[in-house]
């Protein structure tokens, strides 16, 4: 399969400011900002593909029972329809590939990483009316059901295997080597989210050096969502720097220094070395 082309430059322009206006609403719609994250990473991707995902989520819940009853009855539901029957979950391959972070191809694929699997479950879920929401475990991304006092979870990366208390104490030292903490399993809010798949998504571009193009758009786009690392720019600018940009590159260096002076003059003393450093390139 081809790789994910970027789309043109007004494409791109559009594509943030829709990101940035609904990053910043009352109710920031998930499916929403992870079809724009699409939107940014492949530019095959247009309104009417944007469209035909939400149509084929909306489909989907439309095919789950009604009420099926509790949190555990909905979660069964849903890895009946969307393991079983669809087909949805993930392997270790999925790591490797750009697209299993991507809503709509993971639509396409029915493959994903466990976080883009479970927006998956969240959406359809959320469309049926399920109390479902995600819940961001250390090291790996599950769906929950419930109240969190009589919490179900799903794990939509194993097709949707519904968990016991031991299942989740096992991935979350499997991850960490740390005890599950009651606070692990509160929801996640749908910003988190977002900017978690963005994180994935600059992860899998920091091992490809010839991917320096998909590691700066993914950090801008986290740089555009209200509340974000600090660091960020500090990454921005270093892309940029190694992406030849050397002036735009040593302004960001100047401007993060800034930043931080305050709390760390050591730090912003050597970002400054940095900067200095990329203006020498332009000679």
């Amino acid at each position: 399969m081809r790789p994910p082309y970027p789309p043109p430059p007004e494409r791109s322009a559009e594509v943030r400011r829709r990101f940035a206006e609904e990053a910043r609403s009352e109710r920031p719609d998930l499916s929403t900002l992870c079809l724009l994250v699409g939107a940014e990473a492949d530019g095959a991707l247009d309104e009417a593909g944007m469209d035909s995902a939400q149509v084929e989520l909306d489909a989907l819940a439309g095919r789950l029972p009604f009420r099926p009853g509790g949190p555990r009855s909905w979660a069964l539901a849903l890895r009946e329809l969307l393991g079983e029957r669809c087909g949805f979950r993930g392997s270790a391959a999925d790591y490797q590939r750009l697209e299993s972070s991507l809503l709509h191809e993971v639509l396409r694929r029915r493959r994903g990483l466990p976080i883009l699997l479970s927006v998956v479950w969240l959406e359809v879920a959320r469309r049926a009316g399920a109390p479902v929401y995600g819940v961001a475990l250390p090291g790996h991304f599950v769906v929950g059901f419930g109240p969190t006092d009589d919490q179900v979870l799903a794990d939509p990366f194993d097709g949707g295997r519904v968990l016991t208390g031991g299942d989740a104490e096992l991935l979350v030292a499997g991850a960490t080597g740390a005890p599950l903490h009651p606070s692990m399993l509160t929801p996640a809010d749908p910003l988190d989210v977002v900017l978690r798949i963005l994180n994935n998504i600059r992860a899998w571009a920091a091992t490809r050096p010839e991917r320096t193009d998909v590691a700066l758009w993914a950090v801008e786009l986290s740089l555009l969502l209200p509340s974000h690392p600090a660091r960020l720019r500090f990454e921005r600018a270093q892309l940029l720097v190694q992406r030849g940009d050397f002036l735009r590159g040593a302004d960001e260096l100047e401007a993060y220094a800034e930043v931080v002076v305050a709390v760390d003059e050591a730090a912003a003393a050597r970002v400054r070395e940095q900067a200095q450093a990329a203006r020498a390139m332009l000679n």
